[in-house]
């Protein structure tokens, strides 16, 4: 434990969600819920509006409907929202050399190696400080928390929340904690909650009062001894300046189970191209290909191959997710299909390129020779033999169901809270679309009132996707996004 508030922790207020009132004049001030708004899509977060109508982050979006049923609906735009996570890493950054992202919106920051804070005056002019430039570079507002330890500064941020400053003095964390559910606690979940519930132990006091013995004979030496340490206010754990990531993976939930082989191979694909792309966004290739498979009854399966070196080859990475497939049954359907790439460097083997051409070439062998690869897949896969003369017909029978439908099409091109610009209005975003149209709302962030809505043909040659127009002017775009590769949303 530290002698001064030397800590910080900051948690962006409701951040997914506020970028967007922010972004959108129109929705100021308005319950706004971001996340899948599929079947099953599950809020990801949702602003203070739409809280107090019991909407939360991870409900099912169906419930979050049902709860507020007049809020704006939005699906991510997690571009978006990395460049504003940049935006405010950055100014993290100019604090200190040790700052630690535990997501988007999420940071410790150890003010002491940054020399800027030794006590407790210095280190709330900081946080203040902070928040002002927050609020100046992004038009967000962010919550801060300053303790001795990790822990108590988490505990203060949400504290603080929304848009405040909470200080917890040295030396009075037994005090602060004792009267507090033991879930507060680091490591300590739902299903370690439910051990200490059933052993009588639900607050910081009753874990302290228990004692150390009675906490390892529970929950196991490693385990009972770090919460004991944790109750008294003990917590020494530094503030770890930013890994490496060590995996890239993109994964997609359908609406409805894939049940056709072709169709679920083509999703593969496509969700490798985006792998990649996002690969070399973040700089780095990768060696191990990892296919991710939840079924039709919830099991997930995953299968990996890893390759004699890195790559950030599409044509490669594609490939070896195809192979994958082949190993996975997914009969009676898919829900989720998931592509990564992990044992991540900084540099490509050249000779994979040569490992490509060459399976590619093999394969335009094959193909030539005798049945083609949609075919094989038809008699392989469907478990029925297909006549020699018939072979071509089934497989374009297939083929043509495969591809998104023009509705799924257009659901992905034009959806709703996405940015677009029209040749005649300008900029705006997508508040629906359906039926062959899209509903535009056309207004810019610096805006004061509401914009105008319009209404178009999905395939309205005039009507462009667009890359989201920054907070504030000069302000960083989804397009030059700079921020880190993180995960989450507070």
């Amino acid at each position: 434990m530290r002698a001064a508030p030397t800590i910080l922790h900051l948690d962006m207020d409701a951040f997914f969600a506020a970028a967007e009132q922010a972004s959108k004049p129109s929705l100021r001030g308005k319950p706004v819920v971001v996340g899948g708004l599929g079947p099953r899509g599950v809020v990801a977060t949702a602003s203070y509006e739409a809280r107090r109508f019991g909407v939360h982050s991870a409900m099912p979006m169906a419930q979050a409907r049902r709860l507020a049923p007049n809020a704006a609906y939005l699906v991510p735009r997690f571009a978006f929202y990395r460049a504003i996570s940049g935006q405010v890493m950055g100014l993290l950054g100019r604090l200190s050399p040790l700052v630690e992202p535990l997501s988007l919106d999420e940071a410790f920051v150890d003010l002491e190696a940054g020399g800027l804070a030794d006590d407790s005056a210095s280190a709330r002019a900081v946080g203040e400080r902070l928040r002002a430039e927050i609020r100046a570079t992004t038009g967000l507002t962010g919550s801060v928390g300053l303790a001795g330890s990790k822990m108590l500064a988490k505990i203060a941020s949400e504290e603080a929340k929304p848009d405040g400053l909470v200080l917890f003095e040295p030396g009075t964390e037994r005090a602060l904690l004792a009267p507090r559910s033991v879930r507060i606690i680091p490591g300590v979940g739902p299903a370690t909650g439910d051990h200490l519930r059933r052993a009588g132990i639900t607050t910081v006091a009753e874990v302290v009062e228990a004692g150390e013995d009675e906490l390892v004979r529970i929950l196991g030496r490693a385990h009972g001894a770090s919460l004991y340490r944790m109750a008294l206010g003990h917590d020494d754990r530094p503030v770890v300046a930013e890994r490496d990531a060590k995996s890239v993976s993109v994964e997609d939930t359908f609406d409805i189970d894939l049940h056709d082989r072709l169709r679920i191979r083509l999703e593969v694909e496509r969700l490798a191209e985006r792998c990649v792309a996002r690969l070399r966004e973040a700089g780095h290739s990768g060696r191990t290909i990892v296919l991710k498979v939840r079924r039709y009854d919830f099991s997930t399966l995953t299968r990996s191959e890893t390759l004699r070196g890195p790559t950030d080859d599409p044509l490669v990475v594609r490939e070896a997710a195809e192979r994958l497939l082949e190993l996975v049954d997914t009969t009676g359907g898919v829900r989720l299909l998931g592509v990564g790439v992990s044992g991540l460097a900084d540099y490509t083997q050249e000779d994979l390129f040569a490992q490509a051409e060459a399976q590619a070439e093999a394969r335009t062998e094959a193909e030539a020779g005798a049945v083609t690869r949609t075919e094989a897949v038809t008699e392989a896969e469907t478990g029925v033999e297909t006549p020699e003369g018939a072979r071509g017909a089934a497989a374009a029978v297939v083929a043509v169901a495969a591809p998104p439908t023009a509705t799924e099409t257009a659901t992905r091109r034009w959806a709703p809270g996405h940015d677009v610009r029209h040749a005649a209005f300008g900029a705006g975003w997508v508040q629906g679309s359906g039926l062959g149209r899209v509903t535009v709302r056309f207004e810019e962030p610096g805006g004061t009132a509401p914009g105008r809505v319009r209404t178009f043909a999905v395939d309205d040659p005039e009507l462009e996707p667009a890359d989201p127009l920054p907070l504030v002017p000069g302000g960083v775009t989804g397009a030059e996004e700079t921020a880190p590769a993180l995960q989450g949303d507070g």
